[in-house]
């Protein structure tokens, strides 16, 4: 499986030693937070390297979910956490399908909480979760893995290329067998971590901050957002209700009595009461324009002016 791959631990930035915290047991709390943030001071400016990457990824992302594809994030230990992480808070996010962005976490949703680094090592089992998933060429598969190395990861990422699907790799490590084994590689290089080898730190960063980018990226490109604001936020509690309260004003310039108004009238759904208050419609009006606009608030405000 890896008989060209002759990369170990030691050549790889992020298993080196960081010369700057080599004696970080023998510092004072102030000077061990000082030295960490000055290691994640560097991440940005990694992840800042591989924006065209970035951007070319969330170009291919969402034309496949323009077609019904879905967005898999795919990982072990803290890199499969972090897909996990950002698949779970995309749909009361942007309201999409809980189906749309979906995570595989090399020994399932128990691993979350609980550890399974002997999985990391199992190719097959990369491919058994990735099978079960029923990937197809309309789907896009991100492998995270800090190191570019990791089994599991590369074991789905194959089984995708099978398949079709888009395959693109997150990883924190330039020039790792991952890089050519995807179609598009995102690779913030961050350096020595802190605790050497601990890659829940620079790299745990770099990545939650590339999959951040992918997902609202993506969304925006969808039509998900409207501006900058979240109008398709679920409010399903007080704190989302009152977003969804100030979301109403800041696009209508109502008050907020008025901006309450037009929520109820609408059955909480924000881009429904924003066009009411562009509109002399009835909510059920306001639905169907949206729908004939693939629900994308910005088109069919702008199909009302022409």
């Amino acid at each position: 499986m890896d008989t060209l791959i002759k990369h170990t631990l030691d050549v790889m930035d992020t298993e080196k030693m960081n010369p700057a915290t080599i004696e970080i047991d023998c510092m004072s709390p102030l000077e061990i937070v000082q030295v960490i943030n000055t290691e994640d001071a560097k991440v940005a400016q990694a992840v800042k390297q591989v924006l065209p990457q970035i951007a070319r990824a969330l170009e291919e992302i969402a034309a496949r979910l323009h077609r019904n594809g879905r967005l898999v994030y795919v990982g072990a230990g803290t890199s499969g956490r972090l897909g996990a992480l950002d698949a779970s808070e995309c749909p009361p996010t942007f309201n999409i399908p809980p189906d749309m962005v979906i995570s595989c976490l090399a020994g399932g949703q128990q691993a979350l909480g609980k550890s399974y680094e002997d999985l990391e090592d199992s190719w097959e089992a990369g491919q058994t979760d990735l099978v079960s998933l029923s990937i197809s060429e309309e789907d896009a598969v991100v492998g995270i893995t800090a190191s570019g190395q990791t089994p599991y990861t590369r074991g789905a990422i194959a089984y995708a290329r099978e398949r079709g699907a888009l395959t693109i790799g997150l990883a924190c490590n330039a020039n790792t067998p991952l890089e050519q084994e995807v179609e598009i590689m995102i690779a913030p290089v961050v350096g020595p971590e802190v605790i050497s080898g601990s890659t829940r730190l620079k790299a745990g960063t770099a990545k939650k901050m590339v999959l951040n980018m992918l997902s609202t990226g993506t969304m925006a490109l969808l039509g998900k957002t409207f501006g900058n604001l979240m109008v398709d936020v679920q409010a399903t509690n007080y704190k989302l209700q009152q977003r969804a309260l100030s979301i109403v004003r800041h696009a209508t310039g109502l008050d907020e009595d008025a901006a309450r108004t037009l929520l109820e009238l609408s059955g909480g759904e924000v881009k429904t009461a924003i066009l009411l208050a562009k509109a002399n419609i009835s909510p059920e009006q306001a639905r169907e324009r949206l729908a004939a606009h693939n629900s994308v608030l910005r088109a069919a405000l702008e199909a009302m002016q022409r």
